[in-house]
């Protein structure tokens, strides 16, 4: 299993950048390098406990889908959304947020998934798989800082 963790400041207030992580919207937004959309589930809005939503999306060339289901959830500070089905063994995606001060909140990512495969997708993973998906997230949660320390956060949560 591959497990990374990573941290993101955010000058904005704990409840937007919370709303605005679980964003069905920002999510297609953040992520339209690689022509995500949400093909199953809600089509837009926000994300709450128990909601499942299938992503479409193109990765190394080849389109994919992945169905995730918010599994715990606790508003403003944390949410975690899991693999129902996909092209992962196991994907689990725990989403921290911390006020550190007034109109500052750290966003914490802890990521962990298995690949398909056996032996030989546990290597794929660890020579390249696990850093492709940090890359992945780290471009998602700048895309998102930028959204939510600008006024576009607004046209996704008004």
């Amino acid at each position: 299993m591959a497990e990374f963790e990573l941290e993101t400041t955010i000058r904005a207030p704990i409840g937007r950048v919370f709303d605005l992580s679980r964003s069905v919207d920002v999510h297609v937004e953040t992520m339209s390098e690689h022509d995500e959309s949400a093909v199953g589930g809600p089509p837009s809005g926000l994300l709450a406990e128990d909601d499942r939503v299938t992503w479409r999306a193109r990765h190394f060339g080849v389109p994919l889908e992945m169905t995730v289901e918010i599994t715990a959830y606790e508003n403003p500070t944390f949410f975690r959304d899991e693999l129902v089905d996909g092209p992962f063994a196991r994907l689990s995606h725990d989403h921290h947020f911390t006020e550190i001060s007034p109109g500052v909140t750290r966003m914490r990512d802890e990521f962990a998934f298995s690949a398909p495969g056996g032996p030989i997708g546990t290597l794929a993973a660890r020579l390249y798989l696990e850093r492709y998906m940090r890359r992945l997230l780290t471009r998602r949660n700048a895309r998102l800082k930028r959204v939510a320390e600008s006024e576009a956060w607004k046209s996704f949560l008004d």
